[in-house]
């Protein structure tokens, strides 16, 4: 997402992060495998790992879960209505996805696993980035 933001021109009005449900990576540099998958693409990832916190909601106009568990992890996170009114999952922004569909783990997708993910994430945050705008 932040590669098409700043492509768009648009990295002075728009802020992205990154965050998991959970400690498991916090500090960590994304997958080499993603890593490569992306710089094949001329994307750079250069964030670490991060957990989202419920003063987050405050801060973002968008909650953005790639999939139904975190969906449901961070809903039961937000303190009000408005807050959950923020949480979408990442697919619902692709008109081509299928209703409620997950990004699927990339590390259990075979040889293709990373560049279908990406493939995935892309369409959706090209959806993503054209309602912004």
């Amino acid at each position: 997402m932040r590669h098409l933001v700043e492509q768009a021109g648009m990295s002075d009005a728009v802020d992205v992060e990154s965050a998991g449900t959970g400690p498991w990576h916090v500090g960590e540099a994304p997958d080499a495998r993603a890593r490569q998958t992306a710089r094949a693409r001329g994307i750079r990832m250069t964030g670490r790992g991060q957990q989202f916190q419920c003063r987050d909601f405050a801060r973002f106009d968008y909650v953005i879960a790639m999939d139904g568990e975190n969906f449901a992890a961070l809903a039961a996170m937000a303190p009000d209505v408005a807050a959950r009114a923020k949480l979408r999952l990442l697919r619902s922004f692709d008109p081509a996805s299928p209703p409620e569909a997950d990004v699927p783990d990339p590390y259990y997708g075979g040889p293709r696993g990373f560049e279908d993910v990406l493939d995935i994430c892309e369409a959706a945050c090209r959806g993503l980035l054209a309602e912004l705008r």
